[in-house]
């Protein structure tokens, strides 16, 4: 059997000049399907720390991968959305192969993602870059949700940058105002306060919420291990919502 890596050194004997084109891509996709094929979340996250170019559109991909996940299902709207990204990027062939599966493997994604996007701290542009395809996803499929708000805002702090830092990234990309009181009407709504509530009233149900929802408590009363799945799944979609509605209306 000849492997890819031969294959390359072969190419390299005989010159790449002389090699027709269509020729070399095969050679070169095949290279990269096989060498780089990412089967896995495992994989990819191995992948990850990289500061190429490669390594920061599988990162990229990976995150909207998340967030098209995070509400349960991706949709055909997500989908079509990275491939916009793609097309934006002027990723093809293998480049193109290398994204769609990170996109794939972006759905297995959680708290691992800290490490690569911690890393971007000091490359501010890079950061930019990555938020702003997370903003244009969630803004092509309706809006950002409670649990996409909080992906991305989580995943800016990693990166360095503020609440106030990731709401200014919105404007003009009609993901701004619009989605911000979109989401604020969803956070509202999962606490069941309304608008007009004062800060007590928000901090009771709450915490009122919380206690029925917490996992520790359901331990306890021999809750199943789908249930505290569940639960916990709950219990942070709460925290995001008040965090959410204590930002909006100023208080501790």
């Amino acid at each position: 059997m000849i492997w890819p890596a031969t294959w390359l050194a072969a190419a390299a004997g005989f010159g790449l000049a002389s090699i027709p084109g269509a020729l070399l891509g095969v050679v070169l996709g095949y290279v990269v399907d096989r060498n780089l094929r990412l089967g896995s979340w495992r994989q990819l996250r191995a992948r990850l720390g990289r500061s190429s170019r490669l390594g920061l559109d599988e990162l990229r991909f990976t995150l909207l991968g998340r967030l098209a996940k995070c509400n349960g299902q991706v949709r055909q709207v997500h989908i079509d959305q990275a491939r916009d990204e793609m097309q934006r990027l002027g990723l093809d062939g293998p480049l193109r192969q290398l994204a769609e599966q990170a996109f794939r493997c972006g759905k297995q994604a959680g708290n691992d993602l800290q490490l690569p996007l911690s890393r971007l701290r000091a490359q501010r542009a890079e950061a930019q870059s990555l938020l702003l395809s997370c903003w244009r996803m969630v803004e092509a499929s309706g809006g950002a949700t409670v649990q996409e708000r909080q992906l991305i805002t989580l995943w800016g702090q990693w990166m360095g940058w503020s609440f106030d830092e990731l709401e200014a990234l919105t404007i003009g990309l009609g993901a701004g105002r619009s989605s911000t009181d979109a989401a604020y009407r969803a956070a509202l709504k999962l606490l069941g306060v309304s608008p007009d509530a004062d800060p007590a009233a928000i901090k009771h149900a709450y915490r009122r919420l919380l206690s029925r929802q917490h996992p520790d408590k359901l331990a306890g009363a021999g809750a199943s291990a789908e249930q505290l799945r569940l639960a916990t799944e709950k219990t942070r979609n709460l925290r995001s919502a008040y965090a959410l509605i204590r930002e909006r209306k100023g208080f501790r």
